[in-house]
């Protein structure tokens, strides 16, 4: 398809939860490292690596496919950052600042799989 991920907002967004997810992770008890830290920090990178691999796929039907994987592991990043509040890992305001941050990135990488179909 050789579509340039670096023009997507989608990509954008999503490599700044990367970001967000791994700094908020810091905090996160020890003992959860190879368990909900290892799995949402994971899930955030899958995210932005397969919008990237889906750009570099040559048709539309893969790069949709790989659209459909970022999303789904971005569903994977949500129910874990949720989960994460509920444990009281995030502080509230951190808590609120991923969910809007998922909740955007979630609606553009949707519209941009949209404008595939």
């Amino acid at each position: 398809m050789s579509n340039d991920h670096r023009k997507l907002k989608a990509f954008d967004l999503a490599d700044a939860l990367v970001l967000e997810v791994y700094h908020a992770t810091r905090s996160f008890p020890k003992d959860e490292l190879y368990g909900i830290t290892s799995q949402l920090r994971r899930a955030a990178v899958s995210v932005p690596a397969n919008i990237v691999e889906g750009c570099g796929r040559t048709t539309r039907r893969e790069y949709r496919q790989f659209l459909s994987v970022a999303f789904a592991s971005l569903r994977e990043v949500g129910y874990l950052l949720g989960l994460a509040s509920r444990l009281g890992y995030l502080v509230e305001d951190d808590s609120n600042r991923l969910a809007s941050r998922h909740e955007e990135a979630s609606r553009v990488l949707a519209a941009l799989m949209k404008s595939l179909s």
